[in-house]
């Protein structure tokens, strides 16, 4: 059995590396071909080239990026083409891989996507095309199902992967030591982003507010994991400029550590604020794009959500503060992080919301998606 199969940026590395060890434990014969990153190669995944050659985000920053990413496009369809796999599998990054999608499914392949687009939230209209590219959705959240299914696309909501991997009451003090922080003092965890363009906005805006935190609690710690070398280079360039003597610890990946231990976390909106709120952690979360890019989201009302944190979307409320673009200061981020070790009562009553999401994300998500995929080959294979 052949898996095609294309991540394009970290967190779709992780979804892909837990759902290529399910596949494998079924089918220890499986091969995978297409782009991967550490996490999935470590699963038996090859790659054609480098992930972090198709991790790009925004409206106005793709364009520049634009021609290269069509080539890249045009060379996995002819992969993909030639090889015939029993299915394809785009995970996220609807902007690109539902092209190649479409291209595969025309010619007989099965596509499977994995992780449904937020329709629901932003372009809604995209939902054609998404209903013409895959055979099947893997939706990760609950509410995006019921959507899906009264547009006429063939859904299966599984749950979230980190939901199942991370455990639903943390041990915080094991954290402390496996990274070897203080088990007392108070921890305040940076998380800047996993993208190079994330990590260049966001890397002095954080570094700012640890220093203005710090001034106010010289007990504080700072961690901050990294999650590539190319990453730290970024951030590390960044503080050697402006924070040279600010205490910070970092870390080569061990974000589920680094959020464990935190008593706080200030971290770039995305994917990491699940994993924060899975780890039961109070949170702040910044963003800030290209000004462009930000005017026509705004001007042609683009966005069709009340939050832009996939934590306070599942919350169903702002428990953690957003702050976007010019509004990602020290001035603004500083005293909304040091709310929460202001009130311990705030935090507790965080934990009890963030559990209960915690529960309803734990379905076994590898599992189920495994399945799924296994089922729509079988069906096509009939």
């Amino acid at each position: 059995m052949h898996i095609g199969i294309v991540a394009n940026e970290p967190s779709g590395d992780l979804l892909g590396a837990a759902l290529l060890r399910e596949l494998r434990t079924r089918h220890p014969e499986i091969r995978f071909s297409g782009v991967a990153g550490p996490r999935m190669l470590a699963e038996g995944g090859t790659t054609l080239f480098d992930l972090e050659r198709l991790t790009v985000m925004g409206l106005v920053e793709v364009l520049a990026h634009l021609p290269e990413l069509q080539r890249l496009r045009r060379v996995l369809a002819r992969h993909f083409l030639a090889e015939r796999p029993d299915v394809f599998i785009g995970i996220d990054a609807p902007d690109f891989n539902l092209g190649l999608e479409r291209r595969l499914r025309r010619a007989g392949i099965p596509t499977v996507h994995l992780v449904s687009p937020t329709v629901w939230a932003w372009r809604p209209g995209r939902v054609k095309g998404l209903r013409q590219a895959a055979d099947l959705v893997l939706s990760l959240f609950p509410f995006e199902e019921p959507f899906l299914r009264a547009h006429g696309v063939p859904v299966r909501y599984i749950g979230h992967p980190l939901a199942d991997a991370l455990p639903l009451v943390p041990d915080r003090a094991a954290a402390r030591a496996a990274l070897g922080l203080s088990p007392t003092a108070p921890v305040m965890a940076l998380l800047p982003g996993s993208r190079r363009g994330e990590v260049s906005a966001l890397a002095q805006s954080f570094l700012e507010t640890a220093a203005w935190c710090r001034v106010r609690r010289p007990e504080l710690q700072f961690a901050v994991p990294l999650i590539s070398p190319r990453i730290r280079q970024i951030f590390t360039e960044t503080q050697g400029r402006m924070a040279p003597e600010l205490p910070v610890a970092l870390f080569d990946g061990c974000s589920r550590e680094v959020l464990t231990a935190a008593n706080c976390v200030l971290v770039a909106s995305g994917t990491a604020t699940l994993e924060t709120l899975l780890c039961k952690r109070p949170m702040v979360v910044a963003y800030r794009i290209h000004a462009l890019t930000y005017y026509l989201v705004k001007a042609l009302k683009l966005v069709k959500v009340p939050h832009v944190a996939m934590a306070n979307l599942l919350a169903e409320s702002e428990l953690a503060p957003e702050f976007l673009q010019d509004q990602v200061r020290a001035e603004n981020l500083g005293p909304a992080l040091l709310d929460f070790l202001d009130h311990p009562q705030k935090i507790a009553d965080i934990e009890c919301r963030y559990a209960r999401i915690h529960r309803l994300l734990r379905r076994h998500a590898s599992r189920e998606a495994a399945e799924a995929v296994l089922d729509l080959i079988a069906r096509r294979g009939a």
